[in-house]
């Protein structure tokens, strides 16, 4: 009862309040958008701050303007990546990692089961590079592990830390810039709780559609969704949540860009809203 009188007294300090602080402080807005609003950490918004956040990404999600919240998306990652990881760093090692054991070994079964070699695994979004490190000790057959994020500053620090790792290699910036570099191969890509929800649908289907001309691939996606979303009624990507990520439809989505999809099952996590799908597929 608490959290329901919570939300709707928020919901109308948004309204009113929020509102009106985005209309009056033009500058501040842009500050914001500026750092990007994806999340909010801690207390490094004020009161104000977080109303004025809740109000402009309530006003883009009524216009449906999802480029504009996709580029919000990236440039609070791109800035504040390394903030989001010295905050979460613990849990992450603690609680996500281990609880997702047995989900990353159907990958690595798939992956030596596979009749291709496949040499290079590349994480989207790494943040700390303490999944990929995990995958680098229990995957054997794996040679290259190569983690992309958008956090430039992260990236320098993944780069001290596992120094001596000589299967790890870390680079920063967009793995859409990434991929145009590339040749022919065959590589394993991983998403790990949430990387591919803050791309647009469009921007999914462009990039599946690119790594289907990239060689053999196998794709393992890890991913919250939301838990009321509907394929059936509404196959297409929806807005969700408090930050403003988009839910979905893998599975669709890999199919209709040329892949297979051999692996699918949803967890649910303790004290979240949304179900977390687990989409493996592949091109061969």
């Amino acid at each position: 009862m608490k959290g329901k009188i919570r939300s709707v007294l928020v919901g109308f300090l948004t309204n009113t309040v929020g509102s009106l602080l985005v209309t009056l402080r033009p500058q501040k807005v842009k500050q914001l958008s500026e750092k990007g609003l994806t999340l909010v950490l801690g207390d490094n918004l004020s009161l104000s701050e977080r109303l004025m956040r809740r109000a402009i990404l309530k006003k883009i999600e009524k216009n449906e303007d999802h480029d504009q919240l996709a580029q919000l998306h990236k440039t609070y990652w791109a800035k504040q990546g390394d903030h989001f990881v010295n905050n979460t760093e613990d849990n992450l090692k603690n609680i996500h990692l281990p609880a997702y054991k047995d989900t990353l070994d159907v990958l690595k079964n798939e992956i030596s089961n596979a009749p291709i070699a496949f040499e290079k695994l590349v994480e989207i979004g790494t943040g700390n590079g303490s999944v990929l490190n995990y995958l680098s000790l229990n995957y054997p057959d794996i040679k290259d592990f190569i983690g992309i994020d958008l956090s430039e500053e992260q990236t320098k620090i993944n780069q001290i830390n596992y120094k001596d790792n000589s299967k790890l290699k870390f680079i920063g910036g967009d793995v859409l810039d990434w991929l145009e570099n590339q040749q022919q191969g065959n590589f394993v890509f991983l998403t790990f709780r949430g990387v591919l929800e803050y791309f647009t649908q469009q921007q999914l289907i462009t990039f599946f559609k690119k790594l289907n001309t990239l060689g053999n691939i196998i794709f393992y996606a890890i991913e919250p969704t939301d838990s009321e979303h509907n394929y059936e009624t509404n196959p297409n990507s929806k807005v969700y949540g408090v930050e403003g990520s988009f839910s979905h439809n893998y599975e669709k989505l890999f199919k209709d860009t040329g892949f297979n999809v051999w692996y699918s099952d949803a967890k649910s996590e303790s004290g979240h809203p949304y179900i977390i799908k687990i989409v493996g597929s592949k091109n061969f």
